[in-house]
């Protein structure tokens, strides 16, 4: 069986997204990348810093409310929609929730064929990106390092604190058929 989907799972600044920029270029098939900042960056400001929406606290906590729950489901079926009419998906992800998470998004993509990766990174390697990038919640990324991957089952995983992402990538792309 060909891989419809690859979900992408790590905390803040681990390094997902450089991964899958050169996921997409060293795939020999086309592949869309969607993730979390893009359904963020898509909220309506009255979400965004609120109770019922997404709260990012001050010392990098991220509370999701009932309005981000369903905003979220929609979103992730219209994602798994698309790959079930055709499209490759790399799904770049932060499962706070650990393995919860991971198990509210395999009830999404029943029946597709789904590659499962860890991206993992050091808390101190993470919160040293999170400084330099300056657009996160101080302390986000160091909060985020282990949790996402409480309970989370992979079919691979990789560790951006001394990996290129590139090496990164040509370790995933070996399980993509």
């Amino acid at each position: 069986m060909s891989i419809d989907v690859i979900v992408v799972n790590g905390g803040s600044s681990s390094g997902k997204s450089g991964i899958v920029r050169c996921l997409k270029a060293i795939l020999p098939q086309p592949w869309i990348n969607m993730g979390v900042d893009d359904l963020v960056d898509r909220l309506p400001p009255a979400l965004l810093g609120s109770g019922s929406g997404i709260f990012f606290g001050q010392h990098g906590e991220v509370v999701l409310g009932e309005d981000w729950r369903a905003i979220e489901t929609a979103w992730t079926t219209g994602v798994a929609a698309m790959a079930r009419a055709g499209a490759r998906i790399i799904i770049d992800d932060v499962f706070l929730d650990g393995r919860t998470s991971q198990e509210r998004l395999r009830d999404h993509l029943d029946g597709l064929e789904v590659l499962w990766v860890g991206v993992h990174c050091a808390p101190e390697a993470a919160a040293a990106r999170e400084f330099a990038r300056g657009d996160r919640a101080p302390g986000m990324a160091a909060l985020q390092a282990e949790t996402v991957h409480k309970g989370v089952v992979y079919d691979v995983q990789v560790d951006t604190t001394h990996a290129e992402s590139l090496d990164c990538a040509r370790a995933i792309a070996r399980h993509v058929r």
